[in-house]
């Protein structure tokens, strides 16, 4: 038995990716700030018939977020796939000219040191077992830069790097990495960004194992 790992679980798009992915055998660890939250989305799952535990980390943390992914895999089995998906405080989307130094510490060490500590601790894993996935999950701004977010733009930027290099090196060894854009943010009645829809999405990317970058609808 095989775990999903969801940073940044919530009762939206993490708990349907939970419900997706559970259904095909996985168990599902549920890492997020808030005890409370993920604890009372793992009895939600459990009561479904879905194996899942909630783990506290601060993803601007990497001792924390180091600890919360390897009790995960000890506790729940081997992680085969690693989901990133946190939700961005509002104070990183300042406008452009407003926007200072110190400004984009938080969106950095949020959308870059976060991945690359949550990569490295779960890649020795996924080479154990022969097979794995990354899901990164962005908005618009990772592809085409907004002036009013400017933190998130510059961050994103980055961690759609990161996540292409990972890409690029981990192919051969039949581990992928994938990132999903939802350009117009979950829910809000557009049917392809609803978060059943969305889970199915990443569903998809999971085994069909093809295309770095898919977005959930065109960009306008």
């Amino acid at each position: 038995m095989t775990t999903i790992a969801i940073i940044g679980a919530g009762a939206g798009l993490g708990l349907a990716v939970a419900r997706r992915f559970g259904r095909e055998g996985f168990t599902v660890a549920l890492i997020a700030r808030n005890q409370t939250r993920v604890d009372n989305l793992a009895a939600t799952l459990t009561a479904e018939g879905i194996g899942a535990r909630g783990f506290i980390a601060n993803v601007r943390d990497a001792d924390s977020l180091t600890g919360a992914l390897t009790l995960a895999a000890e506790q729940l089995g081997p992680i085969e796939v690693l989901q990133y998906s946190p939700l961005p405080a509002k104070e990183f989307m300042r406008p452009v000219l407003e926007t200072v130094a110190e400004d984009l510490v938080g969106p950095v060490e949020f959308s870059i040191y976060g991945p690359v500590t949550a990569a490295h601790l779960v890649i020795p894993g996924m080479r154990s077992l022969g097979r794995g996935t990354f899901l990164f999950i962005n908005g618009a701004s990772a592809v085409r830069p907004g002036a009013t977010v400017t933190g998130t733009s510059i961050a994103f930027a980055g961690e759609s790097a990161y996540a292409q290099l990972l890409h690029d090196a981990l192919a051969p060894e039949g581990i992928h990495v994938a990132q999903l854009i939802i350009p117009q943010g979950i829910g809000g009645g557009e049917p392809s960004h609803e978060p059943d829809t969305l889970a199915e999405t990443l569903w998809t990317i999971h085994t069909n194992r093809d295309e770095f970058r898919t977005y959930a609808a065109p960009l306008v």
